[in-house]
């Protein structure tokens, strides 16, 4: 059986070399030179040349890939953002790739929405206002009374005397009433030199209109040449004669020397009749004293007294004494003390911020303190102890905004009206306005002032609130003091401190007062930024997680993505261009040299073989004999096998 099996192996061999040896005596010679032989491989030659392969085709520093579609791939393989591998591992099925595109771009498109949110509403500044309760020993705030018996300079009486009779000839016309006289008009003395004055019977009170039953009344002004006129008309006739005769009143106050100085002895000196400050007696030196146009002698209590304890034994006890003196009836018609709470270092603006204490009462005055801290910019506008702020303030007091809106619109009237309100200080060089010196004053001073209370003057914007500030919250209790049993031995006992005799059975012609601090505690009122940085950024990564699964390295592989895109679109743009541009020169010098033909004489053929050759898309040149060493290169680069793709190696 072996035998047998060995015998047919050895008849199959030989059956093969038959049909090999038949195949190539049925192929035909091939025609031209002999070829050289294949050289063998020599030994080592394939491992060399792949080694060097391998080192000429290192990574370079920065590699691109070789387009867009192989970027996109690489990106969507090892992003960490979450759903960018369903784009790539489920290419071969286009439902759901086409799904999960949906999906990622309408993800994209809620982050930007989401994301555009929260910068407009940071854009906006939002603040938060966070209150917090401290307890500590307070400072006693400022306390400022005011009599309200304005009285008249010696200077100006007999100017005071024909504005009297002024306006009872107004009054009479109107209301048919009369009032009498001021009892210094009777009693003093005419100066000798008085200052010039025009009383102007032009601006003269009036009835200006019926609606219904209301009646308004007012006066008219008009400019220096009389073209320009308007109306300055109130709902009330007390208003309208209370306003008209402060017009004329400050006209004719503004006559008086810059440095003139009267005596404000209001009631001899005794309005204050009684100080008191947790038992003990007030000094002296601890009031403050000045005189105003309208309110009256004022005394301003300027003790340095620390808060120990809340209640009234522990604060501030003033017995004033009150008169209603008829001065200027028409400028003061009510009877009581202005009173205002205000901070240290701070102007006392009684026509805004002040209350009244009504006489034959004790009032309680119970004060909380607030303090207000403001963030600045962006924030909000705001300043730090006047910083920054374009309007120079006339008082030399601590920044407040009413002072900075006072001198701002002081400092509009001096430069629109050449002159300057007689209530308000002056700035450098500036005087105060009068009919005398300024004709025609009052039509430009309420021009501005009816700007002013519509906001149409810059001094609101001028004028920011303080950044930080003391806001004192009042609240008053009242009772009749002193009471119908003890009016009389108290009011004796007040005699020996300077209450006049005649007022020892009237009383309403006093009024206590207590100030205290409601409590010791006071509140912080502190703005806080609805977004600050951090926040901002937490929030915008909260959004990125909850859409995308993305962190801040995600974001930069975004970045670097769109690195790469740029740079691989500028290399084959660049590429492009190359090819373009040395494209042209040789495609115009091949179709000039398109028509000449070459002759037969002068192609070089092979041995053996003619010019006249066709290949089979045209005449060719007959391919040339190489010589050994580069046929032996030849034969070297068909062993290597095929050659690597290209990248781009940059």
């Amino acid at each position: 059986m072996a035998e047998r099996l060995s015998m047919n192996g050895r008849v199959e061999a030989a059956a093969q070399r038959g049909s090999h040896l038949q195949a190539a005596a049925q192929t035909p010679p091939r025609l031209g030179p002999p070829s050289a032989p294949p050289l063998p491989p020599r030994e080592g030659h394939q491992e060399g040349h792949q080694e060097g392969h391998q080192e000429g085709h290192q990574e370079g520093l920065v590699e691109l890939p070789a387009s867009f579609r192989e970027l996109l791939t690489f990106f969507c393989t090892n992003a960490t953002i979450h759903g960018t591998i369903r784009l790539v591992c489920s290419s071969r099925n286009r439902l759901k790739t086409t799904s999960w595109g949906l999906l990622s771009l309408g993800a994209l498109v809620a982050l930007c929405w989401q994301l555009g949110l929260l910068l407009e509403h940071h854009w906006h500044r939002p603040v938060l206002m966070a209150v917090s309760v401290h307890s500590e020993r307070k400072l006693l705030p400022l306390v400022t009374l005011c009599d309200g018996n304005p009285r008249r300079p010696s200077l100006v009486l007999r100017h005071l005397e024909l504005l009297d009779e002024f306006a009872r000839e107004n009054i009479d016309s109107l209301y048919k009433a009369n009032f009498s006289k001021g009892r210094d008009a009777l009693s003093a003395a005419v100066p000798r030199r008085e200052p010039r004055f025009h009383l102007d019977r032009e601006i003269r009170l009036q009835r200006l209109s019926h609606s219904g039953s209301r009646v308004r009344v007012g006066f008219r002004l008009c400019n220096s040449t009389g073209g320009d006129c308007f109306y300055r008309s109130y709902a009330s006739g007390v208003a309208a004669v209370q306003d008209w005769y402060r017009f004329h009143y400050m006209d004719i106050l503004a006559l008086l020397p810059a440095a003139w100085e009267d005596g404000h002895g209001s009631q001899d000196g005794h309005f204050v009749l009684s100080c008191s400050y947790d038992g003990m007696d007030c000094q002296a030196r601890q009031f403050r004293t000045f005189h105003h146009p309208t309110h009256g002698s004022c005394y301003t209590v300027d003790g340095v007294w620390t808060a120990q304890r809340p209640g009234i034994t522990h604060g501030v006890g003033l017995i004033l004494r009150v008169e209603q003196q008829p001065h200027l009836p028409l400028l003061s018609t009510r009877a009581g003390i202005k009173v205002m709470v205000h901070g240290r270092n701070h102007t006392p603006f009684l026509g805004h911020h002040s209350f009244s204490i009504r006489p034959g009462t004790e009032a309680t005055v119970s004060i909380r303190e607030d303090e207000v801290h403001r963030l600045g910019r962006p924030y909000s506008h705001c300043t730090s102890g006047g910083e920054g702020v374009e309007v120079e303030l006339l008082h030399n007091t601590s920044y407040t905004r009413q002072a900075c809106l006072v001198s701002c619109f002081q400092q509009l009237m001096v430069e629109t009206c050449s002159c300057g309100y007689y209530l308000y200080p002056l700035p450098t060089g500036a005087e105060h306005c009068s009919s005398a010196r300024h004709p025609a004053w009052g039509h430009c001073f309420y021009r501005l002032y009816q700007d002013l209370e519509t906001h149409r003057l810059p001094c609101t914007s001028r004028c920011p609130r303080p950044c930080r500030e003391s806001a004192f919250k009042l609240s008053t209790g009242t009772s009749r003091w002193p009471s119908a049993k003890s009016a009389g031995w108290t009011l004796a006992a007040l005699g020996e401190q300077g209450l006049p005799r005649q007022s020892h059975r009237q009383r309403s012609n006093l009024a206590k007062i207590n100030i205290v601090y409601q409590e010791l505690n006071y509140r912080s009122v502190e703005e806080a930024p609805v977004y600050s940085v951090p926040q901002l950024l937490s929030a915008m990564g909260s959004l990125c997680s909850l859409w995308f699964g993305a962190s801040v390295l995600s974001l930069l592989e975004l970045l670097e993505l769109l690195l790469d895109a740029l740079a691989l679109t500028l290399l084959l743009g660049g590429r492009w261009l190359h090819r373009v541009w040395f494209s042209w020169p040789r495609a115009s010098s091949a179709s000039g040299a398109s028509n000449i033909k070459p002759e037969a004489s002068h192609m070089p053929t092979p041995a053996g073989g003619t010019s006249d050759n066709l290949g089979p898309s045209g005449p060719h040149l007959p391919q040339m004999m190489l010589p050994g060493a580069l046929e032996r290169v030849s034969a070297e680069e068909s062993w290597t096998g095929p050659r690597p793709l290209e990248t781009l190696d940059t």
